[in-house]
């Protein structure tokens, strides 16, 4: 049997719901991305959450474990290809299967709605969630993934913020 972080991490299946959050989840959902290190100074959660879960096209899936959320993931689609954001689990909850347990959920977010393929983007600074995706059979699609910010005032501060992002992340290496 694997050993946890925290014994109660091992819960049987039945113990974990796996659901759409609501309005009163928005801060615990946000709180647990920027503990797990997701949250980046250019890219506003609250404004994230807020548009997928008005746009119809997308929904951010909790799994809870007594109410409590202990995971969570954004995931959307364009028509043709799903895609999943902001995948995290709670540090005390790892290694128990809750992560496949997300990227299920999101998987079967997108079948539901007749999307074919799902795509995820990892930052090159997370190689260790590789090994992760890899196990679960997503592969490396050799490509290179662009961005344009599409209002000039908010794309100078964002170059600026990737910068110091930057910056910070050779000074670890």
């Amino acid at each position: 049997m694997p050993r946890f972080p925290n014994p109660e991490s091992h819960l049987m299946p039945t113990d974990i719901v796996i659901a759409p959050i609501t309005d009163a989840d928005v801060a615990a959902v946000v709180d647990l991305w920027s503990r797990c290190g997701l949250i980046r100074p250019w890219n506003d959660p609250i404004a994230d959450i807020a548009l997928a879960r008005a746009s119809g096209d997308a929904e951010v899936l909790a799994a809870r474990v007594g109410g409590a959320i202990v995971g969570a993931t954004m995931i959307g689609h364009d028509g043709h290809r799903g895609a999943v954001y902001y995948l995290a689990v709670d540090a005390e909850r790892r290694l128990g299967g809750l992560g496949r347990r997300l990227v299920a959920a999101a998987e079967d977010w997108c079948r539901a709605r007749g999307v074919p393929k799902i795509n995820l983007l990892v930052r090159k600074e997370n190689a260790g969630v590789m090994a992760f995706y890899a196990a679960l059979g997503f592969a490396d699609t050799r490509s290179v993934s662009l961005y344009k910010t599409l209002d000039a005032d908010v794309a100078e501060r964002e170059a600026a913020q990737k910068a110091d992002w930057a910056a910070k992340i050779a000074t670890k290496a």
